[in-house]
């Protein structure tokens, strides 16, 4: 147990800090080699930021332990909208002026549907998974449009003054890209099994480990992306962090976990966890889509989000232990 409570302490930092550097040394050799700042953002970043989601799930569904796969993937998408977006708007409230992020939500919102249906039978089977991969194809090849075409846009410009503040030489950026993949896949491990050991020596499921403490903190580089980004006056960069994020781990997190080792779910985690990811992706879309006005998340609407997520966790500590 303390040997299991270390590997969590120690994987979950390295962790984070890897998966910065990673995306980090890439984003910034990606524009060295002159890749558009709206391109680097919306693919590098928004991969970037799923990469402990994705790395920690791929090991998980290769050890047989779906549960923490699935429940890292939606957990993590409930904290982020719920926490992340939520304190952050309590903080500063948040204006959407990025007509991307406007055509991103709608997105968002179909893939959140589509992903609750195909849990609907209670499993994620081989081929609901390489759909979910299929679907991630599509809204690559309409990222790379979209970066390519370039234009005007207020997350375009917020990108391009976050990849340009990097400093330092090519060849570091690699070392750094480098070492920071290496790192995220051995702490990444690390985490796995700690996780797997907690949750057998206190009797409970490891969807339950997945759904908190590990989404909980591999949803903490989006935290401190949109706590800075908001910091900076770049509303639409918090936002289409969040967004991104949610994407890459609905398709490819739970994708490729599916296509290693399919998942069956119970009863529960439909009724509760696939219903309060689609019901605070559907939250987030009336508040953000600004139909009839500028869209928004003001601070009342976070604190009801952050609200909403401490009664979630609630919900789901009082179902372990009962």
């Amino acid at each position: 147990m303390l040997l299991a409570s270390l590997a969590i302490l120690i994987g979950l930092p390295v962790l984070l800090w890897s998966a910065g550097k990673f995306v980090g040394g890439a984003a910034s050799v990606a524009n060295h080699f002159g890749v558009s700042p709206l391109l680097i953002g919306m693919l590098i970043i928004g991969f970037g930021t799923s990469a402990p989601e994705i790395i920690v799930s791929i090991f998980a569904a290769i050890q047989g332990n779906s549960g923490i796969a699935l429940g890292n993937a939606y957990g993590s998408n409930i904290a982020n909208i719920l926490l992340i977006l939520g304190l952050t708007a309590v903080i500063s409230p948040i204006a959407v002026k990025s007509e991307i992020i406007k055509k991103e939500l709608p997105v968002l919102l179909g893939i959140t549907f589509f992903a609750v249906w195909q849990v609907w039978d209670l499993q994620v089977s081989k081929d609901d998974a390489f759909s979910l991969l299929g679907l991630f194809v599509l809204l690559l090849s309409w990222s790379i449009y979209h970066g390519m075409k370039g234009g005007k846009d207020a997350l375009a410009d917020e990108y391009d003054e976050e990849i340009n503040s990097n400093e330092g030489t090519v060849k570091t950026h690699v070392m750094w890209l480098i070492a920071g993949l290496l790192l995220l896949v051995a702490s990444s491990r690390m985490l796995v099994w700690g996780a797997v050991e907690v949750a057998t020596f206190f009797g409970v499921s490891d969807t339950i480990i997945g759904l908190t403490v590990i989404a909980i903190g591999t949803s903490l580089p989006e935290l401190a992306s949109s706590l800075m980004a908001v910091k900076k006056g770049e509303h639409d960069l918090a936002i289409g962090n969040v967004i991104g994020s949610n994407m890459f781990n609905t398709l490819t997190v739970v994708g490729i976990a599916g296509t290693i080792q399919p998942m069956t779910v119970g009863a529960e985690f439909l009724y509760r966890d696939a219903m309060v990811m689609f019901a605070s992706t559907v939250a987030l879309f009336i508040f953000c889509i600004g139909i009839k006005r500028q869209g928004r998340l003001n601070r009342f609407e976070g604190g009801a989000f952050v609200l909403a997520y401490v009664a979630y966790t609630y919900w789901l500590v009082q179902a372990a232990f009962i």
